[in-house]
């Protein structure tokens, strides 16, 4: 990774210098218990250079190593699929299906764990919680070198699944701290490359350490499990000393001096509270009750988003989940197999960044950015209905890898959810139920195609394009209620006078994305 884009800062003036502004300001100004509260300064001002070198500097500090910490997460998680090809299932004495149910029991117990463990990041905060995440979840990864039947295979894909659960949207939230609402799908973009890179380089990585099997009367895949979960217990004990809390939080120990300066910290605090002032609501560290957990669960005005994160990647899940034993069943060997489906995840990193990089330039478009993996996906699934059975397999391949090259839009949908949220307790909460939301999606998805329907599975391709279908009309309906929902919030805004407006402000601070100055994203 080079360096990340800048957005164009412009020259910060004043909040002061305006007088409506600086009227409104009393209502906006952080939580007293907020980290970043002494920095805050209404009449800071500051250069785009100044700001600009920032952003950089937080990229390589705050970013990079987020990139760092998945990459960690999908290389524990994602060996298992290497593991399989040095006969694992075969030395453990497990069958395919025993096998997939040690998976189910890892995708449930990921499901299980992210709430929770968001709930305890908030108590805890980011900055333990993610290394104590990551060093628990390598113990695991190297104990499955042991794995010796269906129980102990079990037993650690639970506890791995329980570890990792809570990760992603942990660091959503945390990157959501230093970065206004523009720069974040950027940034996200470049965190969920790294879950996919990770695939590319570990498989790279297996076919050297696969290599060892036989020394010491070992097999391949216990190395495998041993060196690469050493590798990121390595980076969760780097994490544990090098993870900031906040902006105005880098000092410790091993930092007398910390990153930035007085001044670099009220620019880093003001510019993001100036651009989203919910951020500054309550403590990062501030636990919330079970009140406010179920305030935010039933945020209705949230819910459209959880259901297309729920629906929209179904259609193109069977293809992905499936693709491996596809490819063989084409009649590609082992080897080719691997090596065919690095294109797809080739193309699945340059759509993230250039669907993240068009919603940038296309301002205020969310829902149609979002909606064009639907439409990219709808011609190849029907040619795939269509398809005589004598179709040539290189011909089938290709249709498969343009169908899984669709544009993704998982870090618009993140900062997406985050921006509506409009409050810190809700974020905290939506971004957790969003992730969720994707991978109940991704359960869904898998089961679609079924042996009877083997191999080119007619009946599972039109299930997935009635279900595209329905995405369409869900993605329309959301764009249709943010509209309405904003120009109630702005009728009831604006027949206020001047003062209610004010004392409006003083008396609902905490309602969030329901105060009528509130407009939602979309």
């Amino acid at each position: 990774m080079t360096t990340f884009d800048n957005e164009k800062a412009t020259e910060q003036a004043s909040i002061a210098n305006n007088d409506a502004s600086y009227r409104l300001n009393a209502h906006y100004a952080p939580h007293p218990d907020y980290e970043g509260a002494h920095r805050y300064d209404t009449s800071a001002t500051w250069t785009v250079k100044e700001e600009a070198s920032l952003v950089r500097r937080i990229d390589f500090r705050i970013t990079v190593w987020a990139c760092v910490l998945i990459c960690a997460m999908q290389l524990d998680r994602g060996n298992i699929s290497q593991a399989n090809s040095d006969n694992f299932l075969g030395d453990i004495n497990i069958t395919t299906n025993e096998f997939n149910y040690g998976q189910s029991i890892y995708i449930g117990c990921f499901v299980l764990a992210e709430l929770p463990s968001q709930l305890i990041s908030r108590r805890v905060g980011p900055d333990r919680w993610v290394p104590m995440l990551v060093m628990g979840w390598s113990l695991v990864a190297m104990c499955q070198s042991l794995v010796h039947d269906k129980i102990s295979f079990y037993i650690t894909r639970s506890f791995m699944g329980l570890l990792e659960g809570g990760f992603v949207p942990i660091a959503v939230l945390y990157l959501s701290y230093w970065y206004k609402t523009s720069e974040l799908p950027t940034r996200l973009s470049f965190f969920w490359v790294g879950n996919y890179a990770t695939n590319i380089v570990s498989s790279f990585l297996a076919l050297g350490i696969l290599k060892l099997r036989g020394h010491r009367g070992w097999p391949g895949w216990k190395y495998l499990f041993l060196i690469e979960g050493t590798l990121t217990f390595c980076v969760g004990v780097f994490t544990w000393f090098y993870l900031p809390a906040s902006p105005t939080q880098t000092r410790n120990r091993f930092r007398k001096n910390g990153w930035f300066t007085e001044k670099e910290e009220i620019i880093l605090v003001t510019r993001v509270l100036r651009d989203d002032p919910s951020k500054g609501d309550m403590s990062h560290q501030k636990m919330i009750s079970p009140r406010e957990l179920l305030r935010s669960l039933y945020d209705y005005d949230i819910w459209p988003l959880y259901i297309l994160n729920l629906m929209q990647y179904i259609p193109m899940t069977p293809q992905y989940t499936y693709l491996t034993l596809n490819l063989r069943a084409l009649g590609f060997s082992t080897f080719e197999t691997n090596l065919l489906t690095m294109p797809v995840y080739v193309m699945i990193i340059v759509q993230l960044l250039l669907t993240t990089r068009i919603a940038k330039w296309i301002k205020g478009q969310r829902t149609f950015i979002s909606m064009s993996a639907q439409f990219w996906s709808l011609p190849f699934l029907i040619t795939m209905i269509t398809l005589p059975d004598s179709t040539n397999h290189w011909v089938k391949y290709g249709i498969t890898v343009g169908l899984l090259s669709y544009p993704y839009p998982q870090a618009i949908f993140a900062a997406w959810t985050s921006e509506n949220s409009n409050s810190v307790r809700t974020r905290a909460v939506s971004i957790a139920i969003n992730n969720i939301m994707v991978n109940l999606g991704s359960i869904a998805g898998s089961n679609i195609y079924r042996k009877d329907d083997a191999p080119n599975y007619r009946r599972g391709n039109l299930v997935c394009l009635v279900i595209l279908s329905i995405n369409i009309v869900l993605f329309l309906v959301t764009k249709i209620y943010f509209i309405l929902r904003n120009q109630y919030h702005r009728r009831r805004w604006n027949a206020m006078t001047v003062q209610e407006q004010d004392a409006y402000l003083a008396a609902n601070k905490h309602l969030g994305n329901k105060r009528f100055d509130f407009q939602f994203a979309h």
